[in-house]
């Protein structure tokens, strides 16, 4: 990975992310945002194209690489953070790709080198730029679209994200023409993006309406909305450990401050009301089964000696439940936080210093965790 200047991140591996990356947080995983109990992070992307460049489904490699160049230009004129870093990702090796993935800094089809049926080559030109500290902002580009710019912030803050994405989009806007239609709005690749292009999300963790056998509700009445619902990694992943990304389907027809207001002051904080009314039920009403399952999950991931990453994360969501009701005063959201990463492959393999096959994961994973909870 390199800064601006192109020098490398790591004089060691040319390409290679900074080496302290792994080990930090990141903003999505604070725990002094507001309503951090229920709302891990809150998002705003935006969907952007180039005026006179072929949509990245029809554009030619050479047409990529020169999109890479003109949006480098323009992204290293804006805020994204005190020091700005650019990735191109067919040239970093699939560990690094996968890092990113689990940090949130890419999507999956980007990081795998995916894009439809139309092109499956880990080799096609694109990248990423994000600013440090803490990996706030942070613009795909070649993605689905030319551009996919996102900001995220702890807990429930789509307004302040809304401010800070809308800022840094003027500032790229103000280097490149954007394809614009003055009757349509902002053109996209996918249609339900057309309009204003803008995507405002909420990481949300629901233990307590999946435990309480109310989160069935919760999907049926956001897709009613015309609201997605989707797992951990956003689009086409699963729900991980009672973790749900809630979003706006469509762009078109509704401004940006219609869509803010009505899923961020209306939609979310019932959410918020309805998982805490159900961690509320399980306190009084089921208070010997939930701690049993708090202490259960403490107990696996102290004692542990094999975890996949999918059973970590069930585990130390009911962990987490166990925290913020203060069931478990020994164990801190900042670690549980810490830990959802550690566990990821690539960041697991990151901390051990080497490739591992799936055995070797599941035991230094295992080993990781009991070290980190004070276990045996």
């Amino acid at each position: 990975m390199s800064n601006p200047t192109g020098t490398n991140g790591d004089a060691d591996r040319p390409g290679a992310l900074p080496a302290p990356m792994f080990e930090t947080g990141t903003e999505w995983l604070r725990t002094d945002g507001k309503d951090s109990d229920v709302v891990l992070s809150s998002r705003v992307r935006l969907a952007r194209n180039l005026a006179g460049q072929p949509f990245v489904h029809k554009s030619s490699e050479a047409d990529l690489r020169q999109v890479l160049v003109v949006c480098r230009g323009a992204i290293e004129r804006a805020a994204l953070g005190d020091k700005m870093v650019w990735v191109n990702l067919h040239e970093t090796q699939a560990m690094d790709r996968s890092l990113l993935l689990e940090r949130h800094l890419v999507s999956g089809q980007l990081a795998k080198g995916k894009l439809g049926s139309t092109r499956k080559s880990a080799t096609w030109p694109r990248a990423v730029a994000f600013g440090l500290p803490g990996e706030r902002a942070a613009v795909m580009v070649n993605e689905e679209d030319h551009l996919r710019l996102q900001v995220m912030r702890g807990g429930l803050a789509l307004h302040e994200a809304w401010t800070e994405a809308d800022a840094i989009d003027d500032q790229i806007e103000s280097g490149v023409d954007f394809a614009f239609s003055p009757r349509l709005g902002y053109l996209t690749a996918c249609p339900t993006n057309v309009g204003t292009g803008v995507r405002f999300s909420v990481m949300l963790h629901l233990p307590g309406l999946r435990m309480v056998g109310e989160i069935d509700k919760v999907k049926r009445a956001a897709a009613d909305m015309s609201l997605a619902v989707r797992g951990f990694y956003g689009e086409g992943s699963e729900a991980s450990g009672d973790f749900y990304q809630l979003s706006n389907q469509t762009t078109l027809g509704k401004s940006e401050q219609q869509l803010l207001e009505e899923l961020g002051e209306r939609i979310v904080p019932e959410v918020i009301e309805y998982e805490r009314q159900s961690r509320q039920t399980l306190m009084t009403k089921r208070r010997a089964q939930l701690e049993d399952a708090v202490h259960r999950a403490l107990g696996v991931l102290r004692h542990a000696r094999l975890l996949r990453t999918e059973e970590s994360m069930k585990l130390l969501s009911v962990l987490r439940l166990g925290v913020a009701l203060e069931l478990v005063p020994q164990v801190s959201t900042d670690e549980v936080h810490r830990l959802m990463l550690l566990v990821q492959p690539a960041h697991l393999q990151r901390v051990v210093g080497q490739d591992m096959a799936q055995d070797e994961r599941r035991r230094a994973r295992a080993k990781i965790v009991r070290d980190r909870l004070g276990g045996e």
